[in-house]
């Protein structure tokens, strides 16, 4: 429930409108009442030969008859108090009691009168006219209800769609200041889930709290005030059935919450499906996986089915009991009723349960009244089971957005200049976290050290799973070391501001992701700030000008998702475009070419011949080309999470087998 409450927050910007909605609910439920008080002048008007005046004087007689025995019973009480009676604090709750029975009858007495003073002169005494009346106001009173309604709701729908959207904005924010592992520990289905399904339950929340929250609980207050002016003391005998009703909906909401929780969970894992089959939807064609792909998402929309219907018994559960418990609440008012106008008395078994003997027309107004205070009631009841929803997402959607990241961002200066010297891995290790705490993997990397000279070419190689892209990932600072650290001109990385760190780094990665974005904004994004002119030298010295102005809207061209409308090597030399317009003084090229054709491989590989001048350049690869070779000044070699030897081409043909065997699987590629 705190985290459903921090929702108040985005409300706030919107205070005036919802302040303003508020307004328009307060007249609802002011106007709701006032029909249903009606009941009472159309039945006495109806029933009784009586004209509107003669109906108010004689309830004005009434109060004032009332007020002069309680004003006999406090003197009686007072000339006790006077005498030291033994019982003397007997006498003062009697005495406490009857001050607040005179207080609501002076109260009452003052509006009967102000009826008569105001009212009353509008209406003529003839009993038909005085009926029209009556009921020409009953109409009155429900169109401007329901224009009041209309009001209110379209209020507090533009409060709930703006506040939606800054959550939905902040939630992003949030997210994109995380580390990419703390990222990828949730994947995409789990956190598309809480952006969509989960924000969208926080928004129907925010509707029903701004709806029915505040209006329903009016238009019952209204009504069960109104009962308490006609009798305060069967009125409060009704309420004996709310504590009760607070006990079973507590116990019923627990059990939501926790159902909840569950459906949340299994619409992530639908998502999962989803992604999954999209993203690999050439695999689901060519090896006729469409079935097994129905099968698991079938299952998945089972589980969430099971957990969905379990939260529609508990939600049915709400109103029946409503209306059970509220049917109760009016036996316990119209029997006792009953019983005073049957027996013209004020008594039941001695307890005073009237302040004057009572009408019929009394005791039908009153059980108008709490028949109109069930219904708000029964509405109201189906708002705990959203609230408990909600509050199931409001769980999970604060959670991502008060997660801290794996990195730590603690920097102790502003400032990081240019690469000058040189950048130094210091007994790194690193091991991937998991989401159970309780799991243990192995290191990602085991005490690698490793003195990189500012403009070196550094190849690193090895196979799968040694640790290659793991290390380079260190320096835009993906990832922290588990322990050691990663020097940069003598300086810990960690000490740096990360925009800073970033500012001086461009990466090129095996899956070249493109943005459904012009081929400008895609080679832009590298430096937002660029000119269009500094995004055609970028394609120029990328070699990828010519491709471009072969197209027909050239730097215009929307690329696709994903960068679906290029070529596998057409989206690398456009990442590569991306990169150059960065002027990074460090280079990373995280098998940048294996997933590319040969001439395009040509060309990047004499793209960075001329680009990587300079610069210090890290280039990962498990196969090593003679291209390649002409640019390397060393090159690194990897196994299991370790560094075993680092030389030049010559020394490592020599001295490491584990280099030798990936050269000469190269050079068999190769001569195939």
């Amino acid at each position: 429930m705190k985290n459903l409450l921090r929702i108040l927050r985005f409300v706030w910007p919107y205070r005036r409108r919802f302040l303003l909605s508020i307004f328009f609910a307060f007249m609802v439920a002011s106007l709701w009442s006032l029909v249903i008080l009606l009941t009472l002048p159309v039945m006495e008007l109806m029933l009784n030969d009586r004209t509107p005046s003669e109906f108010i004087d004689a309830k004005i007689a009434e109060v004032e008859a009332e007020l002069e025995q309680l004003d006999t019973h406090l003197n009686n009480l007072r000339e006790q108090l006077e005498s030291q009676t033994p019982d003397e604090s007997s006498v003062l709750r009697k005495t406490a009691r009857g001050s607040q029975k005179q207080g609501f009858a002076s109260l009452k007495l003052f509006l009967l009168r102000a009826v008569r003073t105001h009212v009353l002169r509008a209406i003529p005494d003839d009993r038909f006219q005085a009926i029209t009346i009556v009921f020409a106001i009953v109409v009155v009173a429900a169109i401007m209800r329901g224009i009041c309604r209309f009001v209110q709701e379209t209020l507090v729908g533009s409060v709930m769609q703006l506040s939606v959207i800054g959550l939905r904005k902040h939630v992003f924010r949030q997210t994109l200041k995380l580390d990419y592992q703390t990222i990828a520990l949730d994947g995409t289905p789990e956190l598309m889930s809480r952006f969509t399904f989960d924000i969208q339950v926080l928004g129907e929340a925010l509707r029903v709290m701004g709806i029915k929250l505040v209006r329903e609980p009016m238009k019952a207050a209204g009504c069960v005030i109104c009962a308490f002016f006609i009798n305060w003391q069967l009125t409060l005998l009704s309420l004996v059935c709310v504590p009760p009703a607070l006990l079973l909906f507590s116990r019923i909401g627990r059990l939501l919450k926790r159902a909840s929780q569950r459906m949340l969970e299994s619409m992530s894992r639908i998502y999962k499906v989803l992604e999954e089959t999209f993203e690999s939807i050439k695999v689901v064609i060519a090896f006729d996986g469409a079935h097994r792909q129905r099968v698991r998402f079938h299952r998945r929309n089972k589980e969430f089915y099971r957990t969905a219907m379990r939260i529609v018994r508990l939600d049915a559960m709400s109103s029946p009991l409503t209306e059970v418990l509220g049917i109760i609440s009016i036996f316990l008012v119209v029997l006792p009723g009953a019983y005073l106008i049957c027996n013209q008395t004020r008594k039941v078994m001695g307890i005073t349960l009237a302040g004057s003997v009572m009408s019929f027309e009394d005791l039908a107004t009153i059980y108008a009244l709490l028949i109109g205070a069930i219904d708000p009631m029964r509405k109201l009841s189906t708002v705990y089971p959203v609230l408990k929803r909600c509050s199931a997402a409001a769980d999970r959607v604060f959670g991502l957005i008060d997660r801290q990241p794996l990195i730590s961002a603690t920097p102790t200066r502003t400032h990081f200049p240019r690469l000058r010297n040189s950048i130094e891995f210091s007994g790194v290790t690193f091991q991937y976290a998991t989401r159970d705490s309780s799991e243990q993997r192995l290191p990602a990397l085991d005490n690698v050290t490793l003195r990189v000279q500012a403009g070196e070419f550094i190849a690193l190689v090895g196979e799968n799973g040694s640790g290659k892209s793991t290390l380079v990932n260190l320096l835009p600072r993906f990832f922290d070391p588990s322990r050691g650290a990663l020097l940069i001109d003598g300086v810990d990385i960690r000490d740096v501001p990360v925009r800073e760190l970033r500012r001086q780094m461009a990466i090129v990665t095996q899956e070249t992701l493109l943005f459904d974005d012009s081929l400008l904004e895609n080679i832009r994004y590298g430096r937002p700030q660029a000119t269009d002119a500094d995004v055609l030298e970028a394609a120029q010295r990328a070699d990828v000008l010519q491709l471009i102005e072969a197209l027909p809207e050239r730097f215009a061209t929307r690329v696709g998702e994903k960068g679906a409308a290029l070529s596998g090597g057409q989206r690398q030399r456009v990442a590569l475009a991306r990169a150059v317009i960065r002027d990074p003084s460090v280079l990373i090229l995280d098998e940048a070419t294996s997933a590319i054709d040969a001439q395009s491989e040509v060309l990047i590989h004499r793209v960075l011949k001329e680009y990587a001048q300079g610069r210090t350049t890290f280039v990962v690869t498990h196969l090593i080309s003679p291209a390649l070779l002409e640019m390397v000044t060393r090159i690194a070699v990897m196994d299991r999470g370790q560094l075993i030897a680092i030389g030049t081409h010559e020394d490592l043909i020599r001295t490491c087998p584990i280099y030798e065997r990936l050269y000469q699987a190269r050079s068999g590629e190769v001569a195939a």
